[in-house]
């Protein structure tokens, strides 16, 4: 069960981890905003409650998590984010960080491989926030063509590389951040796409996700 009430305990709490955030790099106010905006217990069970502001992920079933606030906001914040646009996610999870970008007044195409997390958003009583969040159940390595393009990308889940059908449906100038797999590691990247379909590269920090797989799993 979770616990969709929103107390001054609770208010208080993100209100700490907001200051969390800020100490390690966060300085984009839009996305601090939006991470305050956004109760992250709803999101989990009702037994992670008193522990759901603290800055790590947990577990939310089918082997998979809800990401570390600190790497919602990183790759939110690398999205540099402008309301209306419209953004493809790869891995929607719990639907957090799809509400994070809803949040920010943007439309967000969100796909989820694993049929339990996919049929559980489709229940969660939150989503009826953001009429702005559009649920698919598909292989995120395809993406969603038919709505295609996307000003913004994000991908959340590690990638093998960057999935070339996915730079197809980017606009020209429209960026992807994803955590791509180097060896043992998973490093941040920034893609930009140029006029000749081609793309400048930005390397950042280190992380770790689940990783990134084809197909529907359900």
């Amino acid at each position: 069960m979770r616990n969709f009430e929103d107390t001054y305990q609770h208010k208080g709490l993100r209100k700490k981890l907001i200051d969390v955030l800020r100490t390690k790099g966060i300085i984009s106010e839009l996305v601090l905003e939006a991470m305050y905006n956004v109760p992250r217990h709803f999101f989990l069970d009702s037994a992670f409650d008193k522990i759901a502001y603290e800055d790590r992920a947990f577990p939310i079933g089918a082997d998979q998590t809800i990401s570390q606030p600190y790497t919602v906001a990183y790759q939110t914040q690398l999205l540099n984010v402008h309301r209306s646009d419209k953004i493809l996610e790869i891995g929607t999870g719990s639907a957090y960080q799809a509400s994070i970008l809803a949040e920010m007044g943007v439309w967000v195409y969100t796909i989820e491989r694993q049929r339990k997390l996919y049929d559980d958003n489709k229940i969660f009583l939150f989503k009826c926030k953001y009429p702005n969040i559009k649920f698919f159940y598909g292989d995120g390595f395809e993406g969603l063509p038919t709505y295609a393009p996307f000003n913004k990308i994000l991908i959340t889940a590690a990638a093998p590389l960057v999935p070339p059908k996915l730079v197809q449906q980017l606009k020209t100038g429209g960026i992807m951040v994803l955590p791509v797999i180097e060896k043992d590691k998973q490093r941040m990247l920034r893609i930009t796409k140029k006029e000749d379909g081609n793309y400048n590269e930005e390397w950042f920090d280190y992380f770790s996700f689940v990783p990134m797989l084809e197909g529907k799993n359900g």
